[in-house]
């Protein structure tokens, strides 16, 4: 099932990447990152291909300065958005790693970093329940519509802590399922990633 499940969400996201005006689902692109309080002038300033396949479901950055010379982790980072305005924001002497599971938004966000010039930010292409980080090296995780769809949510967050150095922070957008949904409500809403 993990395995379907990961395929699944590989699947969606890269065709996300190769054809973002695709999507009928969900809200992919600027408009959407401005309607979720990115500020307008920076997402303007980005490149169109880093913002084109923007799928994200908040405002991670927005929850907590990001601030020069920190090390940030961006789980799931799909064509680079967050990380390219983190890596902005950390400046020279920081550091932004960016993780994804589907290749087509690392290479994406790989060549969204080398049009705006920006050398401290590298994409892995990896999944997030074994991140490829040392223990407590990281100050902010972020992460922006990526925890509903893992199926391991707590061996998830224990990898996001085991990463974060004492006093770091996760800021996180996310959806969330009430408990009152019935799991016939969850499978008529469609595809595990939908």
């Amino acid at each position: 099932m993990t395995d379907a499940i990961r395929a699944a969400v590989e699947q969606r996201f890269a065709q996300v990447a190769r054809s973002p005006g695709q999507e009928k689902k969900f809200p992919v692109g600027p408009a959407s990152a401005k309607k979720l309080g990115y500020d307008p002038r920076e997402i303007d300033a980005l490149p169109p291909s880093a913002t084109e396949s923007f799928c994200g479901v908040g405002n991670p950055l927005g929850l907590g300065e990001v601030r020069p010379g920190q090390t940030v982790l961006d789980l799931g980072s799909g064509p680079g958005l967050d990380s390219l305005l983190a890596a902005r924001r950390v400046g020279p002497s920081g550091k932004v790693i960016g993780v994804d599971l589907c290749q087509e938004m690392v290479e994406k966000a790989r060549r969204n970093a080398e049009l705006l010039g920006l050398s401290n930010v590298e994409f892995l292409n990896t999944g997030i329940e074994k991140l490829p980080v040392p223990d407590g090296s990281v100050d902010v995780v972020i992460s922006n519509g990526v925890f509903n769809l893992c199926p391991d949510k707590p061996g998830v967050l224990a990898e996001t802590f085991r990463v974060l150095r004492p006093g770091g922070r996760l800021q996180m957008g996310d959806i969330l399922l009430h408990d009152d949904v019935l799991p016939e409500e969850v499978v008529r809403k469609g595809e595990w990633s939908d």
